[in-house]
């Protein structure tokens, strides 16, 4: 696996989209989350580039010697508060976790969404993927009660915001 220094983290790409939804749904499947209300089965995860032309988003790409490793982008989700965006498709190769690649688009995104001016980040998540709870709580990700917006995805059964 490559280090760090090596990934490039680069804007997605039409040609992405395969690779990037084999991705995601390998995650779920291998954290035992593919469920019905999650990604999964949702058809924007086969078309993430079509997705990410809306305005304000943003999807970040992993890649090493010209494999994709994963990616994750922020996206302004209808119906969440007025400077809120969703950090959203943070999904890695089994082999690009533990280097702090997670970290590093992370930190890309909420740079990016501050940049884009948004006052705070909301997530939707799974206990299954608990790794990932305890990257976003190192980053002031707070729990919530209930959902914010119109994401879809009633499967996800936990809610996070930081305020940037």
């Amino acid at each position: 696996m490559a280090n760090l220094s090596e990934i490039t983290i680069r804007p997605i790409q039409p040609s992405d989209n395969p690779h990037l939804a084999l991705i995601v749904r390998n995650t779920l499947a291998e954290f035992g989350a593919a469920n019905p209300g999650t990604v999964y089965f949702d058809s924007t995860t086969d078309s993430l580039f079509e997705l990410f032309q809306a305005s304000k988003s943003v999807y970040f790409v992993a890649e090493a010697d010209g494999k994709i490793l994963g990616g994750g982008g922020i996206y302004p989700t209808e119906g969440l508060p007025e400077g809120t965006c969703e950090l959203v498709k943070m999904y890695l190769l089994p082999e690009a976790r533990g280097i702090s690649l997670g970290r590093t688009l992370i930190e890309k995104c909420l740079e990016t969404a501050k940049e884009n001016g948004f006052q705070q980040v909301y997530l939707e998540t799974l206990d299954e993927l608990h790794l990932a709870l305890k990257i976003y709580a190192k980053f002031g990700f707070e729990y919530l009660c209930a959902p914010m917006g119109d994401t879809k995805h009633f499967g996800c059964g936990l809610w996070m915001l930081k305020k940037l």
